[in-house]
């Protein structure tokens, strides 16, 4: 099924639904929550989803859960969307939080089938055994690290999301913790309490994610890199590497 409202696909009988959405280049939505759990799924372009624990960048060929009745806003950078809606009961996925998961071959092929059914498939025969198959595939998916997690805290929070505004790699707990009016190792401390990470790697990964929704919106590596205070682009391109497995040029637009 393309492109049908919450409210019919709520309304269906069916304890997992599928939807096929295409969406332009730089569209959002604002915050919103669903009743149903949430698979988004891009066949192409990049997602940025947006929760008060953070943000998660979705590569293409990648898919990021929604657990039902979490706020969350997206923001979309030239995507085609495969997405199922999951009655909670039914969820594969029991953490209460989102997360970007690994999309192999066989689930991508499931998804794509998923979506041309009719809202109302046949529980028995074959679209049950597919939509049964495709929910043992996201329980066994493999989480990726592209999530950035936020603090509570207020003022670690407002220094965290100055920091995303304009990333720099070389910006140190020391200038982050006097941000925060805070000393450092006060600082160091709480900052792992609140998003388990060192500063060090939330700098990084934060980096790294960010520079994902760069590439998408047609910035070169290079420029990415400077912008973000790497040495040299391949500088850069191995710390992508090494949070990714992939090159950064993977991600350019055509």
């Amino acid at each position: 099924m393309h492109n049908a409202s919450i409210a019919i696909l709520d309304s269906t009988p069916r304890d997992v639904v599928a939807i096929g959405t295409d969406y332009e280049h730089g569209h959002w939505l604002p915050m919103h929550s669903h009743r149903r759990a949430q698979l988004l799924y891009g066949s192409k372009g990049i997602m940025q989803v947006t929760t008060n624990l953070g943000t998660w960048v979705v590569p293409p060929q990648r898919a990021v859960w929604i657990p039902p009745q979490v706020p969350h806003e997206v923001l979309f950078l030239g995507v085609r969307t495969h997405s199922l809606y999951i009655e909670p009961d039914q969820s594969p996925i029991t953490q209460e939080q989102c997360q970007v998961i690994e999309v192999n071959t066989l689930m991508r092929h499931l998804l794509h089938e998923a979506v041309a059914l009719p809202l109302k498939y046949q529980e028995d025969g074959r679209d049950g055994v597919l939509i049964s198959l495709l929910l043992h595939e996201i329980h066994r998916a493999n989480e990726l690290p592209l999530h950035i997690p936020m603090p509570s805290h207020e003022r670690l929070l407002a220094s965290c999301k100055t920091f995303l505004m304009t990333p720099d790699i070389n910006l140190s707990p020391r200038q982050l913790a006097d941000s925060s009016f805070m000393s450092e190792r006060t600082f160091s401390r709480l900052f792992r309490e609140q998003t388990g990470l060192s500063f060090g790697q939330w700098r990084q990964r934060a980096c790294v994610v960010l520079a994902l929704s760069r590439l998408a919106d047609g910035h070169s590596v290079t420029t990415v890199a400077l912008d973000m205070g790497y040495e040299s682009p391949a500088a850069f391109a191995t710390m992508f590497r090494r949070v990714l497995g992939q090159a950064p040029s993977v991600y350019l637009v055509n």
